[in-house]
């Protein structure tokens, strides 16, 4: 059964899926959302459900998925598997961003600033120049 979620379609069988990974976030996952997303200024939501796939973490009002890819991104199926994401998720106008697992280890203070300024890029907003 599809439903919609922000305009976007969903395929209710992820539901499960999603719940699971929200509960099992990696090491990376679990640093990004409490020491950042969880509390950004816009909205982000872990593991949400658009089409046929789970988001690690997707912002509806910039249309902004973050992706967080660990080894598992890096074989052929994998990126052949990512290549067919983005592009879907392209034709519904969402964006998608990717980090390595050490980028959100090593490089925090990076990782974040490129995620705000693409989110304000999104919304036509200023990004800021630094975090404390």
């Amino acid at each position: 059964m599809d439903n919609h979620y922000n305009n976007h379609s969903y395929e209710s069988h992820n539901t499960q899926n999603a719940k699971n990974l929200r509960r099992n976030m990696t090491e990376q996952e679990k640093k990004l959302w409490y020491c950042f997303l969880k509390n950004y200024s816009f909205k982000f939501y872990r593991q949400r459900t658009v089409n046929n796939f789970v988001l690690d973490f997707y912002c509806a009002k910039a249309k902004l998925a973050v992706e967080l890819d660990g080894s598992q991104h890096y074989s052929d199926g994998g990126i052949e598997y990512d290549e067919n994401r983005t592009n879907t998720l392209k034709r519904y106008g969402i964006k998608v961003i990717r980090f390595t697992n050490p980028q959100v280890t090593y490089k925090f203070k990076e990782v974040r600033e490129v995620i705000d300024a693409e989110v304000k890029a999104r919304l036509g907003e200023t990004p800021q120049s630094s975090y404390a």
